[in-house]
């Protein structure tokens, strides 16, 4: 309507319900007038407009526009529901015939069908009426908008020509166009713009309806439809790049910016680039809408910043997930190990807390370094475990991580390639398992494409499996077979009581150990003065580079040093000794060089341990002709002979010992009492096959068997009245149980197989058992050969069987090499062992309860007892 109109503009209600004024055609004529005055008529005073009177309230609103009756209305009243003034005052006769169509209409209506479609036909006029009111006030706001924008398009064009005539009067303003107005964008292009944003906007949807359509047309024809044909292919790629996330994100931004760059392009008399600049800054911030006017911008604006929060969220989602997932990793040690000259452990089991003990300790001179823990287990638990070890890691980190070292990817993960040594942990559980378990490790190893730096040590526990891993890694894998260690350490503790003390002193590195190094110096030097040209390391062998590198043991006086020769020695360290000029030694004179003759023993065997077989072979070489050795366990005895039969003996061939088989029960005492257990030389204690997989039942078992045995031997023993406490082995009174056992450990040796350290203190304590900490000296060996592979060949010598040809550890009484207080140097001492063929590494006094290995002063005199022992590498007798 003109603003020169005496009406008032229509209310709101107006608009969507019209009176019959509005539809009529002189007031559609009116209604069709522009809402603003022309520019020529904004320079005359606005009149006051007459207050606004409805049509309907008028008095020539009685005079109709249109009949009443007019059946082209009567439609449009009836579906919208009004009433008119005739249907209100209609006549009795027109009622009763309005009535009777209308009860006609009502059985028409029956029908459920009809009903349902009138409802519908009356919901879809309303809905049309709407859409079609709102598209009007769109229409007219936008219309508005581009009228106002073209009045301040000529209004600055005058002020410019204003400018123009006041500045220069001879400038022709007709010819002068101002330069924005060229960059002004075309009304055409603006409502193109506007229209590509909607329908780039509903393409999706128009897509997706489409998708649905064709996968329910092709359901009945297909199994699979194409929608899930096409979740699979989105699934996949997302699986496929790593980076999918984020650049669907991206691609969703630049699509949101550039749809609302194109409909803020639309609505707004910006630029295209300041459009989508303005449709950047509302993505970002969603706040910078509040400042938009008119309701075209106001849309645009708030569903642009919509989108703009969907995607922050979702940003925020992929950054969350990121870190998180990046943390998890961390925590559940999936992170790449950025070492070299690392020692790496492979694989979990009771030995792990002795070994990682031993490797600090033999990296304490380096002020620490650097051991990698991989196993099956997660990060934590392993980083917990590891925590509640009591001992000082002296700068050794421990870095664990989660992974299999059948994996290639895995290994890889902990630079297996940089390693100086990789030590493969044999598992807790069957021996045969295990060993294969280590076979396919080694595989793995071997397969790495890098190749590996240094050498694999690995733990078997079964001796059988030694020639096919070695088979299988070649030159860079050792082994060590833990039972075979320990069986054979056990037989020559029972031969020699206090070798197991001796063997945990060499074997750890909290003392003296094994070390080979060269010293051109000493090259052309015969052996025997290389004996004493040490004063902090005693020497036990030659490297010779002649035999390609090939270790003797205790060689020969009159071998010459070549050049490349290396020297093995027994010292604290391998940076606390150096060779240096001859000390003057005494000549001392040889006073006993027979041997003693080796005499019968009796041994008894209480348990059953797979590799039994192997310690009965051993036991035979070692024992002198006429031995007998006792068995004592659970195993029925007509099963035992079928099992050492499929171990590989052959009984017949046995030629000094001969087996004595009793069944029973090591830890019920009426079993025991049946046994002769007072007349047995040594008696070993073996971890039950039954029990051996829980370390905690066969020590407990093994400690039941001890107490028992050595009770049953105390009071077995004569005039028992007569027992006195030794001082120099405890402190425990007169007649007490546990000074009773020891009298009876004076008698007899026995040797236990500990498997949990934490029996050792009770063992120690009681004084009742020359004891064997198997798990601990087997993670000795594994440090040992892992910081130097050279020593395995060492062990395996010293362990190996008395029928192979080499050298072992004895311990030695006094009187072979001195008399009673005589007074003498303990390099005065080695000589004379050198004529006995033995090297001297060390002493035990008779007042003293543990061993010196390596010890300081050797050029020091002093008096000897012939009841002190002295620990020596000799031949095998």
């Amino acid at each position: 309507m003109s603003l020169d109109s005496d009406q008032s503009p229509p209310s709101s209600r107006d608009w969507f319900f019209p009176s019959p004024s509005f539809i009529h055609p002189t007031s559609a004529s009116r209604a069709a007038a522009p809402p603003y005055r022309s520019f020529s008529a904004l320079s005359s005073p606005i009149k006051k407009s007459k207050p606004y009177v409805p049509e309907a309230a008028s008095s020539s609103s009685l005079q109709r526009p249109f009949p009443r009756r007019d059946p082209k209305y009567a439609g449009i009243r009836r579906r919208v529901g009004f009433t008119t003034d005739f249907e209100r005052t209609a006549k009795p006769d027109v009622l009763e015939t309005h009535l009777v169509e209308k009860t006609a209409a009502g059985k028409r209506s029956k029908v459920g069908s009809r009903e349902r479609s009138r409802g519908v036909q009356k919901w879809a006029i309303i809905a049309a009426l709407l859409v079609t009111c709102f598209s009007s006030l769109l229409q007219k706001n936008f219309s508005l908008h581009n009228q106002v924008r073209h009045l301040e398009e000529k209004l600055f064009q005058f002020s410019i020509k204003l400018q123009a005539c006041t500045s220069l009067n001879l400038v022709d303003l007709t010819n002068m166009t101002p330069q924005d107005s060229h960059h002004t964008p075309s009304k055409s292009l603006k409502n193109s713009a506007l229209i590509l944003s909607v329908a780039l906007l509903s393409l999706p949807l128009l897509i997706f309806k489409y998708i649905d359509y064709v996968s329910r047309s092709r359901r009945s024809l297909e199994n699979i439809s194409l929608s899930k044909q096409l979740a699979y292919q989105v699934d996949v790629f997302l699986s496929l790049h790593p980076y999918a996330k984020p650049i669907a994100l991206l691609l969703a931004t630049l699509l949101l910016i550039c749809l609302g760059g194109l409909a803020l392009f639309g609505v707004t008399d910006d630029s295209l680039t300041d459009s989508l600049w303005l449709s950047w800054t509302y993505v970002a911030d969603s706040g910078n809408h509040t400042n938009s006017v008119g309701f075209g911008l106001k849309l645009v604006s708030v569903s642009i910043s919509f989108g703009g929060m969907l995607i922050f969220a979702m940003m925020l989602g992929l950054v969350s997930d990121a870190i998180s997932e990046k943390f998890d990793s961390l925590r559940k040690g999936r992170s790449e190990v950025i070492e070299k000259n690392h020692t790496l452990i492979l694989g979990w089991s009771d030995k792990l807390g002795s070994l990682l003990n031993q490797l600090a300790i033999a990296n304490e001179s380096l002020g620490g370094g650097m051991v990698v823990v991989m196993a099956e287990r997660d990060k934590e638990e392993m980083e917990i475990d590891i925590a509640k070890m009591e001992f000082d890691f002296k700068g050794t980190s421990v870095i664990c991580r989660s992974g299999s070292p059948l994996i290639l990817a895995d290994l890889k993960k902990v630079s297996v390639s940089k390693a100086r040594a990789v030590i493969v942990l044999a598992e807790d559980g069957n021996a045969d398992q295990s060993d294969a378990r280590a076979l396919r490790t080694v595989l793995s190893l071997t397969g790495v494409k890098e190749g590996l730096r240094g050498h694999i040590v690995v733990e078997l526990s079964d001796l059988d499996n030694e020639v096919l891993v070695k088979l299988v890694g070649g030159d860079l894998v050792e082994t060590v077979v833990a039972h075979d260690v320990i069986g054979r350490l056990m037989i020559q503790c029972a031969r020699q009581p206090g070798l197991a003390q001796i063997w945990e002193d060499i074997l750890g590195f909290e003392n003296c150990e094994f070390y080979i190094k060269p010293w051109p110096q000493l090259d052309g030097m015969q052996f025997d003065d290389v004996l004493i040209s040490f004063p902090d390391a005693i020497p036990c062998g030659v490297k010779v580079a002649s035999s390609g590198g090939k270790i003797i043991l205790n060689p020969e006086d009159s071998y010459i040093l070549q050049e490349g020769d290396e020297i093995l020695v027994i010292a604290e360290d391998d940076d606390t000794y150096a060779p240096a000029a001859l000390p003057m030694v005494k000549d001392a004179s040889f006073i006993n060089i027979m041997r003693s003759a080796r005499k019968p023993q009796k041994i008894l065997l209480c348990g059953w341990r797979r590799d039994i077989d192997d310690m009965i072979v051993v036991l035979d070489a070692f024992l002198a002709p006429g031995s007998e050795l006792w068995m004592f366990n659970s195993v029925p005895e007509k099963e035992r002979e079928k099992k050492l039969i499929d171990g590989g003996l052959d009984i017949r061939r046995l030629v000094n010992i001969s087996l004595v088989d009793r069944e029973g029960n090591a830890v019920i005492r009426r079993h025991l009492e049946s046994l002769p257990l007072e007349s047995f030389d040594s008696i070993l204690i073996l971890a039950d096959e039954s029990v051996e997989d829980s370390a905690i039942q066969a020590d407990s078992r093994s400690l039941a068997t001890l107490l028992l045995i050595r009770d049953i031997q105390a009071k077995r023993l004569p005039c028992r009245e007569s027992f006195v406490t030794h001082l120099h082995r405890g402190s425990f009174s007169q007649g007490s149980w546990i000074g009773e056992m020891q009298q009876a450990s004076d008698k007899s040796v026995i040797i236990s197989e500990i498997l949990d350290p934490r029996t050792k203190n009770l063992l120690s304590m009681s004084k009742i058992s020359d004891y064997v900490l198997s798990n601990e000296l087997v993670s000795m060996a594994l440090a040992m050969v892992a910081e130097d592979s050279q020593i395995n060949n060492v062990l395996e010598e010293l362990f190996a069987e008395e029928s192979v040809q080499g050298n072992e550890m004895h311990i030695r009484q006094a009187d072979l090499y001195l008399h009673e207080e005589e007074e003498l140097s303990f390099y005065e001492i080695m000589l004379r062992a050198r004529q006995r063929r033995e090297i001297v590494i060390g002493y035990r006094l008779s007042t003293a309860e543990r061993a010196v290995i390596n010890p300081p002063g050797k050029s020091e005199r002093r008096k000897w007892s012939s009841k002190d022992v002295f620990v020596v590498i000799a031949e095998k007798e």
